[in-house]
């Protein structure tokens, strides 16, 4: 099926529409389950073009303090300016997806992040991105490599080259160069996976749907295995600065971001992603032989998590 058919064939913008609704409500429901102390509130909202979505947000959960499971489909017209800053080849854009933060009460659990969405241009190309990726607060080897241990084995169902080109996208694009430092331990990220080009649309798509139901799987075992953890103080201001750093990156890096707010996208949706409290502190360094050098030390690109 080439690009300019599947752009075409409304079908397929419905078939995955309905796919991206039915996965939003799945991976809220495993979530629950996973908290076991709070529910995801629904708030709808329209696109000033056309279209809207549901996002999704569960607060002052029992594992969970603050996460948005966010579901879009819009489409319309974008400004040319826009258009030729996220490099897209016409306007008019379809849109849909799925995008995933969440931030857990616990310094001893890992902030995690994914999205699935589907694009197509008003010249008929068609094409696919997402990913996930973890942000530990204190780096815990053994879970990093179990995260992308799982990660490889759904990558190898599809493409042998797919892990380690998304491993080294993720690495280059989750990192923060007025840091100097990578946002966690990585993960996968994508985008562009053409329809014609890369692969048939029903291959890409059946990709992209094994990265979205894995997110559920993973992170809640994590959040499971850390669930009864003990942290102080100390951790939990840790915790804080850390956040912040999600936060700088979501605000001046994150492309997801602006394509959002360029499109006018609804900004409480775009930035669900942010933690309900950061801070920030003037050069503030840990001290050599602590766990939280450790974890600076573990925030550098080309980490070999499958050794």
């Amino acid at each position: 099926m080439s690009s300019t058919a599947v752009a075409s064939d409304t079908t397929v913008r419905a078939t995955v529409e309905a796919w991206m609704r039915d996965f939003q409500n799945r991976l809220c429901a495993k979530l629950e389950e996973t908290d076991g102390g709070a529910t995801f509130q629904t708030d709808a909202w329209d696109h000033p073009q056309r279209g809207g979505g549901y996002t999704r947000v569960i607060q002052n959960g029992d594992i969970l303090e603050k996460g948005g499971v966010a579901f879009s489909a819009v489409w319309g017209e974008m400004s040319a300016a826009a258009a030729q800053q996220l490099l897209m080849p016409d306007p008019s854009f379809f849109a849909t997806g799925v995008s995933v933060v969440m931030h857990p009460r616990s310094p001893r659990q890992p902030i995690a992040h994914m999205n699935v969405r589907y694009f197509e241009a008003g010249n008929g190309d068609a094409w696919f991105g997402g990913g996930l990726d973890l942000t530990p607060i204190y780096v815990d080897e053994r879970q990093a490599q179990h995260f992308h241990r799982r990660i490889y084995a759904v990558c190898q169902r599809h493409n042998p080259n797919y892990y380690p080109q998304f491993k080294r996208w993720a690495d280059d694009y989750f990192y923060l160069p007025h840091r100097q430092e990578t946002r966690g331990v990585g993960g996968i990220f994508f985008d562009r996976l053409t329809v014609g080009e890369d692969g048939s649309f029903e291959d890409l798509f059946a990709f992209v749907q094994d990265v979205g139901n894995l997110f559920g799987e993973v992170y809640s075992e994590i959040l499971l295995a850390n669930r009864n953890l003990p942290f102080n103080e100390a951790q939990k201001q840790w915790q804080l600065i850390r956040r912040g750093r999600y936060a700088e990156f979501n605000l001046a890096i994150d492309r997801g971001t602006r394509f959002g707010l360029e499109t006018n996208g609804r900004t409480e949706s775009i930035l669900m992603s942010l933690p309900p409290q950061a801070e920030w502190y003037y050069n503030r360094q840990p001290e050599p032989g602590t766990p939280e050098a450790a974890t600076l030390a573990w925030l550098r690109k080309d980490v070999d998590w499958l050794a």
